[in-house]
Order: C-alpha cells, then sequence, then structure tokens
C-alpha cells in the first residue's frame, strides 16, 4: 500500500505532540504530588536556585547554543573550502530553501571519514546546517538533495525549538525528582505513612528514566517526519532512500561527538551495545522502506 507523505507529516505531528502531553501532564503530577508531601518551607530555597539555574542554562542554549554545537563538532564555513562539489552543495542548499520558504542557513564542513549532517539554530532565520566532507564528496545530487532537505526540514518544522521545549520539561521533572529524593525529611508528618509518599517516591525514582526514553521516542517521530517533509520539497523519495543506503554501508559509527550533540545528526553518529533501546535515531531500515512505500 502506497503512503502519501501529507499523512505521513500529519500523523508524525500527532504522535509527537502526544508525547509532549504526557510530559507536561507528568511535569504536573510531580509539582502536585511534591505539594502534598512536603511542607515547602525547607525546600523552597533549593527549587528557586535550581531554577535560576535551569533558567539561565537555557537562555545559554537559546542564544549561544548552535555556535557552541558547531564548535565542539568542529564545524568550518564552506568558504574554507573549494571544489566543484562544494559549490554544488551550496546550490541545493538554496533551492531547498526557496521551496521549504525559509531562508538560506548558513553552510558548515565537518571533516570526516563518515556520512553525515545536522541543523542547528533556535529558529529559520538564524540556523546553521553543517555537512561532513565524506557526505558531499560520495553522494550524487539527487541523494545530496534528500539530506539536505531532511536537514532542512528540521529547521522549518522547528524541530529545534520543539526539542527545547521537551528538554526543558523533562528537566524541571527531573529537578523536582531530585529535590524530592533530597528532601524526603521535610515530609510532613502526617504524610509519612501514607500512600502519596510511597507513590512519590516510586515516582521520583522511575519518572528522569521514564521519560529520557519518552525523549527519545520524540526524536525518533521529528526524525520520521524530516524525512516526509524532505519528501515533500524534493518530491523524490527515492533520493533520500539511496543516500541512507549508502550511508549504512559506509558508515562505522566513529563520528566521536557528544552524546549531548548525537540527536541532532542525520543518522546516530557513534554506536555503542545500548544504541538498539536508547538512540535517539528509528533505524535506517525502517526509514528506508517508509520513503520507499511513499
Amino acid at each position: 500500500m502506497k503512503l502519501n507523505f501529507h499523512e505521513e507529516i500529519k500523523r508524525n505531528k500527532r504522535r509527537s505532540l502526544f508525547l509532549v502531553f504526557f510530559i507536561f501532564c507528568s511535569l504536573i503530577f510531580s509539582i502536585y504530588i511534591i505539594s502534598l508531601i512536603f511542607n515547602f518551607a525547607g525546600s523552597m530555597i533549593i527549587f528557586t536556585f535550581a531554577l535560576i539555574f535551569t533558567i539561565l542554562y537555557i537562555a545559554n542554549g537559546w542564544f549561544f547554543g548552535d555556535k557552541i554545537i558547531l564548535s565542539v563538532t568542529k564545524a568550518k564555513p564552506i568558504s574554507d573550502f573549494s571544489g566543484v562539489k562544494y559549490k554544488r552543495l551550496e546550490n541545493i542548499v538554496e533551492e531547498i530553501s526557496i521551496a521549504a520558504g525559509i531562508p538560506k542557513p548558513k553552510i558548515y564542513i565537518i571533516k570526516s571519514n563518515e556520512m553525515n549532517a545536522f541543523a542547528t539554530g533556535r529558529d529559520p532565520k538564524n540556523s546553521s546546517i553543517a555537512i561532513t566532507t565524506c557526505l558531499v564528496e560520495n553522494l550524487n545530487r539527487d541523494e545530496l538533495s534528500g539530506v539536505i532537505a531532511h536537514e532542512i526540514s528540521h529547521i522549518a518544522n522547528y524541530d529545534i525549538r520543539f526539542s527545547m521545549i521537551v528538554s526543558v520539561m523533562i528537566g524541571i521533572v527531573v529537578i523536582l525528582a531530585d529535590l524530592f529524593l533530597r528532601n524526603l525529611r521535610f515530609a510532613n508528618k502526617n504524610n509519612k505513612n501514607s500512600l502519596f509518599l510511597i507513590f512519590g517516591l516510586i515516582f521520583a525514582l522511575l519518572a528522569p528514566i521514564f521519560l529520557q526514553f519518552v525523549k527519545m521516542a520524540i526524536s525518533r517521530k521529528r526524525e520520521f517526519l524530516a524525512d516526509s517533509t524532505a519528501a515533500k520539497l524534493t518530491r523524490y523519495p527515492e533520493g533520500l532512500a539511496s543516500a541512507l543506503e549508502k550511508i549504512a554501508k559506509t558508515n562505522k559509527g566513529n563520528l566521536n561527538v557528544s552524546e549531548a550533540v548525537s540527536h541532532l545528526f542525520f543518522v546516530d553518529p557513534n554506536k555503542n551495545i545500548l544504541d538498539y533501546l536508547s538512540s535517539t535515531h528509528p533505524p535506517i531500515e525502517e526509514r528506508i522502506k517508509i520513503l520507499r512505500s511513499m
């Protein structure tokens, strides 16, 4: 049965919004449980400092996160590189940007024998894409257009902002869980033997772990969404599917970037034994199957 990429985009958006709603409910529930259990006189100061630190951390990431990411991945401006293939890359980025209706993002290059790419920036007007030398030099025009369309789709779909909102909500749940565990001695005496205290303890221990898996699920859904949007932009799903096939055969998973930024990449840049459970990327084979069914 053939899939319509417009329907695939709508389906992935619905799933992602449902997962975000679930995290938001977990956040509200965390605050509710703590308010029932604790006498906040002893824990409000800790909570306030943690909240201020979180806000400052988010603000730093919002305004300077893209520069930090480009720096830690050792990405260099495309102006440092020359040749027909890099000129072709600039043309493709400009064409796909026009098709997506967004300003042309800044282009950076990462020297690597791995095929990969990522997009960063807080909105389409302040965005960049980075592509590895191996990817630029080994994909044909249709395949490269598919990868670039995928990354520009992340920018056009505001995936960076979406991921930041999810990360913030999960971060606050983690802070509240830690606050709960560190301040059990401040719990109201009337609640010490209550079911609320027991339930709150279980929630504080398991919520951070569970929500990290929810975050991974959201990331996978956004990857599927970017694939679907890329197919819409290029009108040629086979280009992206073929690129994924070449990448699967070429990459060894040794791009050696921090796990903190690995979720941004087109495919998982690092390989380890926990990837099957913890990967922020869906299996390449599944992505290819969906693209070829469009």
